[in-house]
């Protein structure tokens, strides 16, 4: 079945609210996601690369923020390990509603996946080697982000990895209106109007809140990890990997 098109900004509208997770949005997020990010393919395929490289016998996988679950099947369709499983949470019913859907018509694997509707501050990390938190620290108050990773770290196994992807902020005005105006040239490359851009933009402004590269460096290292490495970037989206 093709993706329903993303058009949930292409009209004028009267009120922006703040963006959310509704069923609206999980109606069109493969197309969304996909037209939005650039790299999305390799990013998501890359991830199921790493975790199976990561991934040790008797331990929890964890995807958390798993959307519609494209991280789990990338890693479940790679993992090799005995007795390893993937705990997906998110917090969005409708995710988690459309997610076990497609995870139902993946047989590409038999590790086992339990996905779980909860917010992630609730889920307690434990026997972890692999935790991805792909786009989702942005929609954490900043405030909590130490925590939770502080968190992330003490569940897991020694050698265990963080994969973490998020869209940054730059210090420098010129370098930030480079990546911003190459970001909002790529959406135009597919599809998106000037009047969906900024609505978007304008919906998610109080909702994701982007930091610099430093600044993720540092509170990783604050957390406990001590080898921190970009793997990933193009434009204002990056991906690093944290290991104990």
């Amino acid at each position: 079945m093709a993706n329903k098109e993303d058009a949930i900004y292409a009209s004028p509208l009267d009120e922006i609210i703040d963006f959310s997770f509704d069923e609206k949005v999980v109606n069109v997020f493969p197309d969304m996601i996909q037209r939005s990010v650039p790299g999305y393919g390799t990013l998501i395929s890359t991830i199921g690369i790493m975790a199976a490289r990561y991934a040790q016998a008797d331990s929890h996988c964890y995807d958390l923020g798993c959307s519609l679950g494209a991280v789990t099947l990338s890693m479940r369709q790679r993992i090799t390990q005995e007795n390893c499983d993937i705990i997906a949470v998110d917090n969005s019913a409708a995710m988690i509603e459309k997610g076990q859907r497609l995870l139902a018509d993946d047989k590409s694997s038999e590790v086992p996946v339990e996905l779980v509707c909860a917010d992630i501050h609730d889920v307690e990390i434990k026997k972890a080697s692999v935790v991805v938190l792909n786009f989702t620290l942005q929609f954490i108050p900043v405030e909590e982000r130490l925590e939770l990773l502080q968190r992330i770290y003490q569940g897991l196994k020694p050698g265990g990895v963080l994969i973490l992807s998020e869209k940054l902020a730059f210090e420098d005005e010129t370098q930030d209106n480079f990546h911003v105006d190459s970001h909002h040239d790529f959406k135009r490359s597919n599809g998106y109007s000037d009047l969906e851009i900024s609505q978007k933009r304008s919906a998610l402004e109080n909702v994701l809140i982007p930091e610099t590269l430093a600044e993720h460096q540092q509170r990783l290292q604050q957390a406990g990890f001590e080898f921190i490495e970009k793997w990933f970037q193009c434009f204002n989206f990056v991906s690093m990997v944290a290991i104990k």
